[in-house]
């Protein structure tokens, strides 16, 4: 018992010390009737537009190709977006699975196969949630330099 609590406490702590530094660097949004955002997110999804809406003055107007850069980097900044969301939608989904794993874990009680069952899915859904942040930061670094 006492290495299943060593083992969760130092998930936990790793996890924050992941978030820690997000959250510390997310800035807080001001709600402004006048001031459009064309590119907002939706729980962290970005548009498939992000980039190419015009900023002066915010219309919400596409830009042509040539004004990004010629339709080689139109396309990839939409298939950039793209795979964003993707990313984005698979670490949501890392997160349900380690929240089905933690509720195996706490039903396991006397059953080490379903506590093992526990253990690994979560293990693997924590995985994969550390691989989809860092592949969406990778994304907006190609993005910005595009």
């Amino acid at each position: 018992m006492k290495k299943i609590f060593q083992t969760l406490l130092t998930g936990g702590l790793f996890i924050f010390a992941i978030a820690a530094p997000v959250m510390a660097l997310t800035t807080p949004q001001t709600a402004s009737a006048a001031v459009t955002n064309c590119e907002a997110r939706f729980m962290g999804v970005p548009p498939w537009y992000r980039g190419l809406t015009k900023e002066n003055p915010p219309t919400c107007d596409l830009k042509t190709p040539d004004e990004v850069g010629g339709i080689g980097n139109y396309i990839w900044k939409i298939v950039l977006n793209g795979i964003e969301m993707a990313i984005v939608i698979s670490a949501y989904i890392a997160v349900f699975f380690i929240m089905y794993g933690g509720f195996l874990f706490i039903t396991g009680g006397d059953k080490p196969a379903q506590v093992e069952k526990a253990r690994k899915t979560i293990l693997d859904a924590v995985i994969g949630l550390v691989i989809a942040m860092a592949a969406v930061a990778i994304i907006n670094l190609i993005f910005r330099i595009i």
